[in-house]
């Protein structure tokens, strides 16, 4: 049920400049999420753009996140009462908004020609481009740690009966190292196997995500299936640390990061937990994709990074605002602001670069889109995906469903999902 704007309290922050007062100053506002650090790099840039525009005043707006804010958002393009730049999520749910008639098509500006090939379609329709990245892209895979793979003489494996071996000798060798990493504490987590494996079901069937859209591609079915058969086969091998059935998403963390573990299947952005908590091991962590049973199969998936949208309702002075800032957004300042706020864990999608520091899992993840080995993660080209996907996996990885019953099982799950969607199909 769609939730009423009035219903809805947002908070507005004023811009910082000194031409706020100013009469003759064009007003615009920005809204974005309430989960951290949005709202303070939403602040940063608004400040830093009216300091380079001085005759343009961003007001910054802050809603609430989850199902709450999709409602918000759907209610005020719909009502005509959206802010003039929005951020919101790109892929599948930018879709669900009907961008052709809702936003503004920004195809003809500068920035648009520095987007990434993965990042075009997930803001884009046949008939024009609608957002500009904020924030970097990240991956699903493993994240590993280089000391134990040195300790060891171990390489990056490129096939899963490599991957396989390097568990094997980790568990033989490697003096009480769990082998691969599980934190079922926070079910979520126990999801990778799965959906980090995504690019990897695309490089073998690149018309899975459509057809599966469509209702003519299932998990239960090859190459879809792997993904929940690998988590069984590692999670039968004994490979995982004994406390995975109660250790948190934090836990990983500080393990893969201090070498009690090996391997973490987990998105890359844990290197934000680990920066944050474990600094000292941030150098020690690399990343590879999840392996594929073939090598010219093996591609990292990647979650692109949400954008910033004009809704259509924006309009004269306003408009011509809102373009600047959805610029300025991209550009040198703020770039610098993207590095310091919204600390990166992957590539970015557009102008900007990563900084000279980043950690080395970065350059790791670059390797891969630099080679043209990514795909997009499938929430970002279906809108299909079933509530229970973490409840299945858990099951999978503590022994109580076997592969075969959880994509089964799944497969069942994800209808009542696209039959509300009114997909085609279903």
């Amino acid at each position: 049920m769609a939730v009423a704007a009035a219903a809805v309290p947002l908070l507005v922050l004023a811009g910082c400049s000194s031409s706020a007062a100013d009469g003759g100053a064009t007003e615009i506002t920005f809204l974005t999420s309430n989960d951290a650090p949005n709202p303070e790099t939403a602040e940063a840039l608004a400040e830093a753009f009216e300091a380079e525009n001085p005759d343009v005043r961003v007001d910054v707006e802050i809603r609430p996140g989850g199902a709450e804010g999709d409602n918000l958002v759907k209610t005020r393009l719909s009502t005509g009462e959206m802010a003039d730049v929005f951020y919101y999520n790109s892929g599948s749910l930018l879709q669900a908004l009907n961008p052709d008639s809702s936003l503004v098509d920004l195809s003809d500006q500068e920035w648009v020609g520095s987007l990434t090939e993965e990042f075009v379609p997930v803001v884009s329709t046949e008939d024009g481009t609608y957002g500009a990245p904020l924030g970097a892209a990240f991956a699903g895979g493993v994240v590993y740690n280089r000391s134990v793979y040195e300790e060891l003489g171990l390489t990056v494996p490129q096939t899963w009966d490599e991957f396989m071996a390097n568990n094997e000798k980790i568990a033989t060798e490697g003096e009480g190292i769990a082998p691969v990493i599980q934190t079922y504490g926070e079910t979520w987590t126990s999801q990778l196997f799965v959906l980090g494996d995504f690019a990897n079901v695309l490089a073998v069937d690149p018309e899975w995500a459509e057809q599966y859209t469509a209702h003519q591609r299932s998990y239960a079915e090859e190459p879809a299936l792997l993904g929940f058969q690998h988590q069984q086969e590692v999670a039968e091998a004994g490979y995982f640390n004994e406390d995975f059935p109660s250790a948190t998403f934090p836990d990983g963390a500080r393990m893969i990061a201090e070498g009690e573990g090996a391997h973490y299947p987990m998105l890359s952005s844990v290197v934000q937990t680990i920066m944050q908590n474990t600094p000292d091991g941030v150098d020690d962590l690399g990343f590879f994709a999840l392996p594929a049973a073939e090598a010219e199969h093996t591609q990292a998936t990647i979650w692109q990074p949400n954008a910033v949208y004009v809704p259509a309702s924006t309009e004269g002075a306003e408009l011509e605002a809102a373009k600047a800032f959805v610029a300025f957004v991209n550009s040198a300042a703020g770039c610098d602001i993207q590095n310091e706020l919204l600390v990166p864990a992957g590539p970015y999608a557009g102008t900007c670069d990563l900084p000279d520091d980043a950690p080395p899992l970065l350059d790791d993840i670059q390797a891969y889109v630099d080679d043209g080995r990514t795909a997009n993660a499938l929430e970002f080209l279906s809108p299909v995906k079933g509530p229970n996907l973490e409840k299945v996996t858990v099951e999978v990885g503590s022994g109580i469903r076997s592969a075969e019953d959880a994509a089964a099982f799944y497969d069942q799950d994800v209808e009542s999902q696209a039959k509300q969607l009114g997909l085609e199909g279903w």
